[in-house]
């Protein structure tokens, strides 16, 4: 009972005072600095279907009550069990202090129709890094998320550091978003990096792997030894796909 109830208050919380902006809805543009919040759902087993239609309730009942914060859910679709994220802006850490009461009019919905279906959830915050994102806007229909667990941060930072400005060169800007996270456990990661796509469709247009750009620059010996220093600098790396689910999001200005 104990542990319901602090499931009950955790995801209520989320749901309801978190007064952020737009953060990454089908369009995004990367130059300014902000605050990257993500609530990680892992559903039960068979519980998908409820669990969206108690949040396509809650949203209308926020909506009808005046509600203004933004958000973007997000279905991943690889990885072990069934698992939704949410994700919302903010621009600065003060915006926790505030509450919304569009929000609190909707709470037992939340407790009624989406707690129920819930397995566990992970909270996440995480800064932009605009001086290695895609600067030009993205469509972002499906991303592909790759997460890294890192030993050596310095040289960490000095190889994608590198690595973005040969992309940018060959291309004409970055390919991905990149965020730094603001502590978590053990198990967290931090840094990942969010590649946007139109559609699915658009996974299976052909285009040159990183290491393969790196190479056309610098070279095959330059680009093991970079390759070899990167490896040296991470603990795991790891990926997972998600598609945006609009029906569960509220981006009013895209």
């Amino acid at each position: 009972m104990k542990l319901l109830k602090q499931k009950v208050i955790r995801v209520t919380m989320s749901l309801v005072f978190l007064t952020a902006g737009l953060i990454t809805a089908n369009v995004v543009l990367a130059q300014e600095r902000f605050i990257l919040s993500t609530i990680e759902f892992s559903i039960k087993t068979g519980h998908e279907r409820q669990f969206e239609n108690g949040i396509k309730a809650w949203k209308t009942c926020y909506l009808e009550n005046g509600g203004e914060w933004t958000w973007t859910m997000w279905k991943r679709y690889n990885g072990e069990g069934s698992v939704y994220v949410l994700s919302s802006r903010m621009d600065n850490w003060a915006e926790l202090d505030k509450s919304d009461e569009s929000g609190k009019e909707c709470r037992q919905i939340v407790v009624d129709q989406i707690i129920p279906h819930i397995e566990s959830t992970v909270d996440m915050f995480s800064r932009n890094i605009p001086d290695i994102s895609r600067s030009a806007p993205s469509e972002m229909g499906v991303i592909w998320v790759t997460f890294f667990q890192v030993e050596n941060n310095t040289v960490f930072r000095e190889t994608i550091n590198e690595i973005s400005g040969i992309i940018a060169k060959a291309e004409g800007d970055e390919r991905g978003y990149w965020y730094s996270v603001n502590g978590g456990g053990p198990d967290s990661p931090d840094y990942f990096v969010t590649t946007p796509f139109k559609n699915f469709a658009a996974l299976d247009v052909d285009r040159d792997g990183v290491w393969k750009m790196v190479e056309n620059s610098k070279g095959e010996d330059a680009t093991e030894k970079m390759r070899v220093k990167f490896r040296e600098s991470v603990s795991d790396i790891w990926a997972y796909m998600f598609k945006m689910m609009d029906e569960l999001s509220h981006n009013p200005e895209n």
